[in-house]
């Protein structure tokens, strides 16, 4: 992020110095010089308008490193098939959602980094997207009515959206995937969510989420 930051900063200030030479070679006559002075600006400047868009997106996002522990859930049986779910996340405030079904979902934007952007240094970074409830039954998953909450505030500058929708603006973005974890919900159980390089990984963590689990593997879900 600095090293990003340091060459935006540096290439802003190219690009005014190809502007303050355009406006010298203008006044002296010199039109060549001039063009070749505001093509460089040109192209100057749009690399840093990229750089800009780049750190401006970026915000929202957490690095990521190997597989970390992302946020913690834990569920309260409201009436059947309906839960409260408090989601856990470090740095920010519990969120209490209401979720219906037998199941929870949490899915994420996990975004690396190619050719160029690799020279920078960076490491992959990731967003949590969203928490909802589904069905273990297939025909109540297309009749009975979802729960769905956002998990990441809307951002014009969204780089998951930016480079998928204009590749060629970001050419060392990786944002090709998502990633997604479900498990079944349970009164008091308890849930630690982990994100690897390329997956999310939920654990049951207490003795409600485990026996949950286990009958939710033996029913052969």
């Amino acid at each position: 992020m600095h090293t990003l930051l340091a060459i935006t900063s540096a290439l802003a200030l190219v690009a005014v110095f190809f502007v303050l030479a355009m406006f010298r070679n203008l006044r002296r006559g010199r039109v060549l010089r001039a063009s070749a002075s505001f093509a460089g600006g040109v192209a100057t400047a749009s690399l840093g308008g990229a750089g800009m868009i780049l750190l401006g997106s970026i915000y929202g996002y957490k690095q990521l490193t190997d597989e970390q522990t992302v946020s913690l859930i834990e569920f309260r049986q409201n009436a059947p098939g309906e839960y409260t779910a408090r989601l856990m996340i470090d740095g920010q405030t519990d969120r209490l959602l209401t979720l219906s079904g037998d199941e929870w979902q949490i899915d994420a934007r996990v975004v690396s980094w190619k050719p160029p952007a690799t020279i920078l240094g960076l490491k992959p970074i990731y967003q949590l997207e969203r928490l909802s409830g589904r069905y273990a039954d297939i025909a109540r998953e297309l009749s009975e009515p979802r729960t769905v909450h956002a998990l990441a505030d809307e951002n014009m500058l969204d780089l998951w959206t930016i480079a998928r929708r204009f590749p060629l603006l970001l050419p060392g973005v990786d944002a090709y995937y998502g990633t997604a974890t479900y498990l079944p919900m349970a009164d008091g159980a308890r849930f630690e969510v982990h994100l690897s390089r390329d997956a999310l990984i939920a654990r049951p963590i207490n003795a409600a989420a485990r026996k949950a689990v286990g009958e939710w593997q033996q029913n052969g879900t």
